[in-house]
C-alpha cells in the first residue's frame, strides 16, 4: 500500500510539475499582454500583476498596426490549399505504395526514411533557387508548394491505414469492372478519416504556428501571416514586448480552441495507427 501511495504521489506530482512548465510561459504572456510600456519599463518581473486586468488597449494595436487581419486571411489560405493538397497528395501515394507492386518501391519507401532524416535547413539553398526558378518566390504559391510536397510523415501515417484495409476490397471492386481511381476514390479515400483527421489537425497546427517558411519565401508586407505579423513590433534596437504578447494571445487563441475541441481525434488517429 505504501508503495502504491509512493508511486501515486510521483505520478501526480510530475503531472503537476509538466502542467506548470506548460502553463507558466503561456500565464507570463497573458500578464505581459495587459501591461503597459511603462510598466515593462519598471522592470518588475514577468509574474507581476499589470495595474489593470482589463488593459486590452495592447490587443487593439496588435490587431490594426500588425494587420492581423490581412494575416489571418492569407493564413487561412494557405492553410487550405496546404492540409487540401497534403491529404490529397498523402493518400494517393501511400494508396499506390501498398497496393501496386512496380520496380524499386522498397527503394522508394526507403527514400521517404531517409528524407524525414534530413533537416529541411541542410537543403534550404536548394530549396530556394528551386522556388525562385519557378517564379514562386514573393508569392503565396511558395509556401503552399513547400508544405504539401514535403510532408514524408504524413504519407506514413496514410500508408500504416491504407495497409489495414483488406485487399478483397480491391479485388471485388475489380470483379465489378472498377479501376484503380475508383477503389481509390470510393473504397479507400472513405476508410481514411481517422487518418484524415490526424493529418487535418497536425498539419494545420503545424502550418498555423510555422515562422520559417513565410518568413523566407514572402518578405512582402501584404503577403504577411500571423506568425510574422508579429515581427512588425520587433525593431532593430528594441521591442514592443506587450504588443507582441497580446498578438501572441490572439494567434494562440484559435489553435487553443482548436485542439481543445478535436484532441479526442488527434488521439485516436494516432492510437490507430500505431496498433495496425
Amino acid at each position: 500500500m505504501t508503495r502504491r501511495v509512493v508511486a501515486r504521489t510521483f505520478v501526480y506530482l510530475s503531472l503537476v510539475l509538466a502542467a506548470v512548465v506548460v502553463l507558466l510561459p503561456l500565464g507570463v504572456i497573458v500578464l505581459t499582454s495587459l501591461k503597459t510600456e511603462r510598466e515593462m519599463a519598471d522592470d518588475s518581473g514577468a509574474l507581476s500583476l499589470p495595474d489593470d486586468l482589463l488593459n486590452f488597449h495592447n490587443y487593439v494595436t496588435a490587431f490594426q498596426d500588425g494587420e492581423m487581419l490581412s494575416a489571418f486571411a492569407n493564413t487561412a489560405l494557405i492553410l487550405v490549399f496546404a492540409v487540401s493538397g497534403t491529404v490529397l497528395i498523402g493518400s494517393m501515394t501511400a494508396y499506390a505504395i501498398d497496393r501496386f507492386t512496380f520496380r524499386f518501391r522498397k527503394l522508394v519507401i526507403a527514400l521517404f526514411l531517409v528524407a524525414t532524416l534530413v533537416p529541411g535547413v541542410t537543403t534550404q539553398v536548394a530549396t530556394f533557387q528551386i522556388v525562385n526558378s519557378f517564379g514562386m518566390f514573393d508569392t503565396l504559391w511558395a509556401p503552399i508548394a513547400l508544405y504539401m510536397g514535403t510532408d514524408i510523415v504524413s504519407i506514413y501515417i496514410f500508408l500504416q491505414f491504407v495497409r489495414s484495409i483488406p485487399i478483397s476490397l480491391d479485388e471485388s471492386a475489380r470483379l465489378d469492372g472498377a479501376n484503380a481511381f475508383t477503389i481509390y476514390r470510393k473504397i479507400i479515400f472513405p476508410l481514411l478519416r481517422p487518418a484524415i483527421a490526424t493529418v487535418v489537425i497536425v498539419k494545420g497546427i503545424t502550418v498555423y504556428n510555422d515562422f520559417y517558411i513565410p518568413f523566407l519565401y514572402m518578405p512582402s508586407e501584404d503577403l504577411g501571416v500571423i506568425s510574422t505579423s508579429l515581427f512588425r513590433f520587433k525593431g532593430p534596437f528594441a521591442a514592443h514586448w506587450e504588443t507582441i504578447s497580446a498578438g501572441a494571445v490572439l494567434v494562440i487563441l484559435p489553435t487553443l480552441i482548436a485542439f481543445l475541441s478535436l484532441q479526442r481525434f488527434i488521439y485516436n488517429g494516432f492510437m490507430k495507427g500505431a496498433t495496425r
